[in-house]
């Protein structure tokens, strides 16, 4: 039976990619509001289901927010990642949470504390542009780690 891969990067300035079995369905920088979120992931659950496919989601468990971050944007990003856990509920998507450092491992790209944020956004975007070069232009520094989450999914499935 063939699949969809659904990667999430939390972040306002995150992303979702989808993936199935044979490369990339869909690239998109993350919805504006809940009610977008939920549309946007029962499109795929509705394609799944019509297309008699196994569905499931990868989200990055960022945990305890940014550092830096202070204590009002930290309750906005866990609000966020729940609006973001209520739509895969409603959208009937099982999903899997896996830290920044293990999807990122393995990639094999270093550690991003060796490296300048920039940098290492960077790496992860030309990594995802090396794995998926049909998709270049639709991959940004906000779409990457969405895409290679997705990827890493994939790849655990």
């Amino acid at each position: 039976m063939s699949r969809l891969y659904i990667g999430i990067d939390p972040g306002m300035a995150g992303g979702i990619a989808v993936l199935d079995d044979s490369g990339v369905v869909d690239i998109s920088v993350m919805p504006a509001t809940p009610a977008d979120i939920l549309e946007h992931l029962r499109e795929f659950a509705g394609m799944a289901e019509v297309e008699n496919m196994e569905i499931s989601a990868w989200m990055e468990d960022v945990g305890r927010g940014m550092p830096g971050q202070s204590s009002s944007a930290t309750a906005k990003f866990a609000r966020h990642c729940g609006h973001l856990e209520m739509a895969l509920l409603a959208a009937e998507i099982p999903v899997v949470t896996v830290t920044p450092q293990k999807w990122e491992r393995s990639y094999q790209l270093g550690r991003s504390s060796e490296y300048s944020k920039t940098e290492w956004k960077n790496r992860l975007k030309a990594k995802a542009q090396q794995l998926f070069p049909k998709n270049t232009k639709q991959i940004t520094l906000k779409t990457a780690d969405a895409l290679l989450i997705a990827e890493y999914g994939r790849r655990q499935s």
